[in-house]
């Protein structure tokens, strides 16, 4: 399981994303998923290590089975913008087979993580000889190009304040119970294309309602579900 977020009372450990629709692999049959699953071999990374290269041939995608992605692309000065996390039971990298064009983002480990590769041949010929997964992967494409558009949406409509609150309630999972969040200040910053200053703000913001509390490397989220109804204030 991720080590990111962590109930303050059982210590149970939820899977980490960012996003909400749900990936497109989680929305496959379960005959599906388990013909891909079992035909799949497991890959172990280091924190760190770099998983996929953006430009590169889209073989297969990546089922992630223990820790925390982070998926994004390395600038100019060599720095990692990081535009999504991903946890156990996420994958990415089936639109870069399905388009059969190259990988537009880079993926590396965020703490020890072990990931599933899924040939993309093999992928294909499930998804042909079965019309349900097909159907299925076709509706998960358009609750993901949905949810680009509401952030689009939000990115030049909503304020900061409420995109930071929509994160981090994504973040921790919903629910009522305390979550704490492992990441940084500046990975809050990258994921909401913002400067960290204007994170920092926005946090400071959060706490001082009442919402989150910070620490070192950590944000403790009070109760999640009223963290994501401020988001839509």
């Amino acid at each position: 399981m991720s080590n990111i977020v962590q109930s303050a009372d059982s210590g149970i450990t939820p899977p980490l994303r960012s996003l909400l629709s749900a990936m497109l692999f989680e929305a496959l049959p379960d005959s599906a998923r388990r013909q891909l699953r079992d035909h799949a071999p497991v890959q172990s990374f280091t924190d760190g290590q770099l998983i996929h290269q953006r430009g590169t041939a889209p073989d297969g995608f990546c089922l992630i089975e223990e820790g925390t992605v982070s998926v994004g692309q390395f600038l100019a000065s060599g720095e990692f913008r990081s535009v999504a996390l991903l946890g156990p039971g996420d994958s990415y990298g089936e639109l870069a087979i399905l388009s059969r064009r190259p990988r537009i983002v880079d993926s590396l480990a965020r703490g020890p993580a072990r990931v599933r590769f899924i040939g993309g041949a093999l992928f294909e010929r499930v998804l042909a000889s079965d019309p349900a997964a097909m159907r299925a992967l076709l509706g998960a494409m358009a609750a993901q190009l949905q949810e680009t558009l509401d952030l689009l949406a939000g990115i030049r409509s909503g304020t900061t304040l409420a995109r930071t609150a929509g994160l981090l309630g994504n973040l921790a999972g919903g629910g009522h119970q305390p979550r704490t969040v492992t990441i940084t200040q500046q990975e809050i910053a990258d994921l909401l294309g913002v400067t960290r200053a204007t994170a920092n703000a926005a946090l400071a913001r959060l706490e001082k309602n009442g919402l989150i509390a910070r620490s070192y490397r950590a944000i403790t989220v009070h109760e999640p579900a009223r963290l994501r109804i401020r988001a839509l204030e």
